[in-house]
């Protein structure tokens, strides 16, 4: 910043944010009735190939909105209530703990007990073969949601029952109209395109140590139109308060600190060598032992 004091003004809210992410609520429930008649091995092949596409897309959204850039630090509130909005096709309630914890990620990466993306040394021990990190890639969403229960369990927030509520509210109005088929269609989307999908490399690619002494790495590929540049992680992690829509401009403005990192071409590159090199695995990230868990 002392050298290229205009990436400030690359911080603030995204304008278009809200209307890319209330297209993407729309085009789902306009998929819930059109799938309402479909076979099941179809509702099952349009939830992975573009439903849950969709899905993981918009819980990357609400990445972007936990860091208050759809309306602004100033509306704190405006931001919370449309992450909740964004949740809607997802299925499941997810945004307003999303948000309770990625504090935490941000504030104390890698922090033992207090960044929850680290995975337990039970998911280290066991998930240590070819077949077993397919499965655990399999179950990432399964890990993702009970992990902070076991490793950073906090007290249930008023947001997250209103959250609950206006999810569940949802799902029994889509089966109301239009069945079973379109809530499964939502619900399976987002567990298998969390789970073993090209898109969920991202997953891997962010914070796991492919070469040792650097534990976050960007990726600049084409994926990262679908994920709201996600991938420019390293400048996220910098500049959180700066939407992804602007983050390739910080790479550009200051170039010097980026080019030369190691970085990620390809995410599904990543999954294979994650899978079948024997010296990566749920293991491979880099645990610290932050002030805040001395005390406690």
């Amino acid at each position: 910043l002392a050298k290229y004091p205009e990436i400030k003004t690359l911080m603030g809210p995204d304008p278009h944010l809200k209307w890319i992410v209330s297209g993407m609520v729309f085009m789902q429930l306009l998929a819930c009735y059109l799938v309402k008649d479909l076979s099941w091995k179809w509702i099952f092949f349009w939830a992975y190939a573009f439903g849950g596409c969709i899905n993981h897309s918009l819980t990357l959204a609400i990445h972007d909105i936990s860091h208050n850039v759809a309306f602004g630090n100033k509306q704190a509130k405006w931001n919370r209530w449309f992450a909740v909005f964004a949740n809607l096709p997802i299925g499941i309630p997810y945004s307003a703990s999303f948000k309770k914890y990625h504090i935490d990620h941000h504030r104390y990466l890698g922090g033992d007990s207090l960044d929850v993306d680290i995975p337990t040394d039970f998911e280290g021990w066991f998930f240590c073969t070819p077949l077993r990190k397919v499965l655990w890639l399999f179950l990432q969403p399964l890990f993702y949601s009970l992990r902070p229960l076991y490793v950073n369990p906090k007290a249930i927030t008023r947001m997250e029952i209103l959250n609950a509520l206006v999810q569940f509210s949802i799902d029994l109005i889509i089966y109301y109209l239009w069945g079973l088929k379109p809530v499964i269609y939502l619900i399976a989307g987002t567990i298998l395109c969390l789970g073993f999908h090209p898109i969920s490399g991202h997953f891997i690619a962010e914070h796991y140590m492919f070469l040792k002494g650097y534990e976050t790495y960007s990726y600049y590929g084409p994926l990262n139109w679908l994920t709201f540049n996600v991938g420019y992680h390293m400048e996220h992690h910098d500049f959180p308060s700066i939407p992804g829509c602007r983050l390739p401009m910080v790479k550009k403005i200051a170039a010097e600190y980026y080019d030369n990192l190691p970085h990620h071409q390809s995410w599904i590159r990543v999954l294979w060598d994650f899978v079948f090199d024997d010296t990566l695995g749920p293991y491979s990230r880099v645990k610290r032992l932050c002030k805040l868990a001395k005390e406690s």
